[in-house]
């Protein structure tokens, strides 16, 4: 073989040993899960005072019409100005989103006012249910405000994990209360917001959460394993401590089971991240999100969540380079993609449009399973002042449900 030839065959072969690694990891094409989307609206409104924000689901096993899980959403008011919210609504499907009930206020979810002025709510909420306490979950993080609406870090652990406790049997809410961390100052600033968490198959939760001594600082990133009675959330132990001391450093993980591991995805200012576990607690160091080609995926400064069938491991995500320069932060449009779960790749060539651009950011957005047929990606479009987009937007809450072509028969645990 002449000198100059070995190069040459030297990258094909490494070309195609990527190739047969990304087969590997994938399986037989014709046995891989596909699926099709259907995009709903469950509400639309354009209000001068508010537009409608971070809409999550969860489904409730059999509650719905015809044995089919009925499906609560949890959304709040965004009260045009940065980051401030109301108290928490719901909405409500018994038919797989054909029709919808609300959004309905739940005066236990309130705002709490204080004598000085100041108001704590919770924010940026994720719901999810409980199967051992047959109870429903909406897990978020306290906030205090001014008058103005602006965030305030005026008393000790101002802003801390703040859940809430639905009965669907009797449709009664419990009041907020709040997950006691351990005393040490670095749990000062510590929230479970806008994260997908995990139901272990001994009940006990998984919430990642974001922390710091306070919201000044950048963050760092943990796994909390908290024991659930019905009741009360406790705090048990935590896992890894992820840093990076990058812009507000690590935030918003979003963690799921696959394949008997765990994976984490997470929010940086200048770049998405991943990680993995066997355990749940103990990951391995971040990795930024690039396709399968090496380039960056181009997520940044906002959420990734997960979808997970027992076949493949799909993300959700905004991204850069999708003619969507005009768009804040680029959070639009949503897409979907396959990842590979060995390599922590984006595969390319399956990413899809989830919920189009239509002017509006969706950055605040939510993903679940729903029934062994479908899981749904829930997002509203931000609209301030009540004034439709020119490019279509219109303050649309979006249900993209996610039908597979197989049943998925995930269980965690096996």
């Amino acid at each position: 073989m002449s000198a100059h030839c070995e190069p040459m065959v030297t990258a094909l072969l490494s070309a195609l040993l990527v190739a047969a690694s990304c087969a590997a990891a994938e399986g037989p094409s014709e046995d891989r899960v596909d699926f099709s989307i259907r995009l709903d609206v469950a509400k639309q409104e354009l209000s001068p005072e508010h537009c409608w924000f971070h809409p999550r689901v969860a489904a409730v096993p059999g509650e719905g019409r015809d044995g089919k899980p009925a499906v609560i959403m949890t959304l709040q008011k965004h009260l045009q100005v940065s980051d401030y919210y109301s108290g928490l609504w719901t909405m409500r499907t018994d038919d797989l989103g054909k029709t919808w009930t609300g959004p309905t206020e739940i005066p236990e979810l309130g705002w709490v006012r204080e004598p000085s002025g100041i108001v704590v709510a919770v924010a940026d909420v994720t719901p999810g249910w409980h199967a051992p306490s047959k109870r429903l979950l909406a897990i978020g993080c306290s906030v205090r405000y001014s008058p103005q609406g602006r965030q305030l870090a005026d008393a000790k652990r101002p802003s801390q994990t703040a859940y809430a406790v639905h009965d669907p049997e009797t449709g009664t809410w419990s009041r907020w209360q709040t997950l006691e961390m351990p005393p040490d100052e670095k749990f000062d600033f510590a929230r479970c917001a806008c994260c997908q968490w995990l139901v272990e198959p001994d009940g006990a939760l998984l919430l990642p959460i974001y922390f710091g001594k306070s919201a000044s600082e950048p963050s760092s990133v943990t796994v909390v394993r908290c024991r659930f009675d019905g009741e009360r959330l406790t705090y048990l132990e935590h896992g890894t401590e992820l840093e990076l001391d990058v812009v507000r450093g690590l935030c918003e993980p979003s963690l799921v089971w696959f394949g008997a591991r765990y994976y984490l995805t997470i929010r940086n200012d200048v770049k998405g991240y991943v990680t993995v576990s066997d355990d749940g607690l103990r990951f391995s160091p971040i990795e930024p999100w690039t396709f399968d080609d090496g380039a960056e995926l181009g997520s940044y400064n906002t959420q990734q969540h997960w979808l997970a069938h027992r076949e493949g491991l799909f993300l959700t995500y905004t991204r850069r380079g999708a003619n969507n320069d005009h768009i804040f932060r680029h959070r639009a449009p949503l897409f979907i993609a396959r990842v590979d779960p060995e390599r922590l790749r984006v595969l390319r060539e399956t990413e899809k449009v989830l919920i189009p651009e239509r002017g509006a950011q969706m950055g605040n957005f939510g993903a679940a399973p729903i029934d062994e047929h479908e899981s749904w990606v829930t997002v509203a479009e931000y609209i301030s002042k009540g004034q439709p987009h020119p490019r279509g937007a219109n303050g649309s809450v979006f249900a993209a449900r996610v039908i597979w072509s197989k049943p998925n028969k995930l269980v965690h645990g096996e």
